[in-house]
């Protein structure tokens, strides 16, 4: 290696080792030196990227996690297409902690590329980082043949929250053929600000993958879209459990008086999630009638749901001295 350390004997040795023809001795000269690297050993952990053994290689990658250099992030989406898929992910993971917005403007050219798991890798990068140069690649990206491609392209523009993405994120919940997909954009609209994406909403409540319709009675309740109680009111009947979590929870925002029989129902429901959510949407809608039916569950055999029926009750009673005081 034609990088030096200093005339420090410690670290003359690790260097030493990194070029030892045993793997192995590499291998523990890379991890000593992760554990003491500062800025100017990067140079260093970048040679361990081209390492014949991928082990190492993906060391290195794991290790340039704590750096956002130019070179580091070079030398990381040149191994996005490694042969070995250790080390792919390790670089993916490596470049998608970056914080520096800065640090997006060395991933933005290599979108190009041909390969699916490097645009992806890079889009997961991009996300967090929440620059504007990247809300045209990624619109693009969403008639990407790829799955995973499309998918990290849609949360990307969800992180953007840009209106003008909300067009396309609500055609690819109507007609994007994977369920992943369409998941992804029926979160990601979840910025809107009226109610224009109701109608694409309602096709995700009825989506035919129920991790769908979890999502969407998510983002309903996230929007607050009131003409959507009577679709919420019946998803309360999914075959799913976890998409009527959802929907309890999305009445409760909505304080829809109208959902207080579906959800006094769901007091006595064998699962306690169940149980739990509908006791707090009740609290939240302030539904005075259901204060029977919160009392007796007030002696659930789970202490979450009584702690919850509790909550209720207690959010009943001060809606009432409210009322009373007008």
């Amino acid at each position: 290696m034609s990088n030096s350390f200093t005339d420090d004997p410690e670290l003359q040795d690790i260097q030493d080792r990194l070029s030892d023809a045993d793997s192995e001795v590499r291998r523990i000269a890379l991890l000593e030196l992760t554990d003491i690297a500062g800025d100017e050993h990067v140079p260093i952990i970048i040679s361990s990227l081209v390492d014949p053994n991928s082990q190492i290689r993906a060391e290195a990658a794991r290790a340039l996690e704590a750096f956002e250099s130019d070179a580091a992030i070079a030398g990381l989406v040149s191994i996005l297409d490694d042969a070995d898929a250790q080390v792919r992910e390790a670089a993916a993971h490596s470049l998608s902690v970056l914080k520096q917005q800065q640090s997006a403007l060395q991933i933005l050219p290599h979108l190009g590329s041909p390969k699916p798991f490097v645009k992806a890798a890079l889009f997961r990068a991009l996300r967090e980082l929440r620059i504007e140069e990247s809300f045209i690649p990624a619109l693009a990206a969403l008639a990407d043949q790829d799955t995973t491609v499309r998918r990290e392209a849609v949360t990307v523009l969800g992180y953007l929250k840009n209106p003008q993405a909300l067009p396309a994120l609500t055609s690819l919940i109507t007609d994007d053929p994977e369920a992943d997909v369409r998941r992804a954009a029926v979160g990601a609209i979840g910025f809107a600000e009226d109610d224009t994406v109701l109608p694409a909403l309602l096709v995700g409540l009825a989506d035919i993958t129920w991790q769908v319709r979890e999502e969407a009675a998510t983002t309903i309740g996230k929007l607050r879209l009131q003409n959507a109680q009577a679709h919420l009111i019946k998803t309360m009947q999914d075959d799913y459990w976890q998409v009527r979590v959802r929907a309890a929870r999305a009445l409760g925002r909505l304080k829809h008086p109208g959902a207080v029989p579906i959800l006094v129902e769901t007091l006595g429901h064998a699962i306690s999630n169940l149980r739990k959510e509908a006791a707090l949407a009740l609290g939240e809608i302030g539904a005075t009638e259901a204060l029977p039916a919160l009392e007796q569950a007030g002696n659930d055999s789970d202490p979450d749901v009584r702690k919850s029926v509790r909550l209720a009750i207690a959010q009943i009673h001060a809606r009432q001295a409210e009322d009373a005081q007008r």
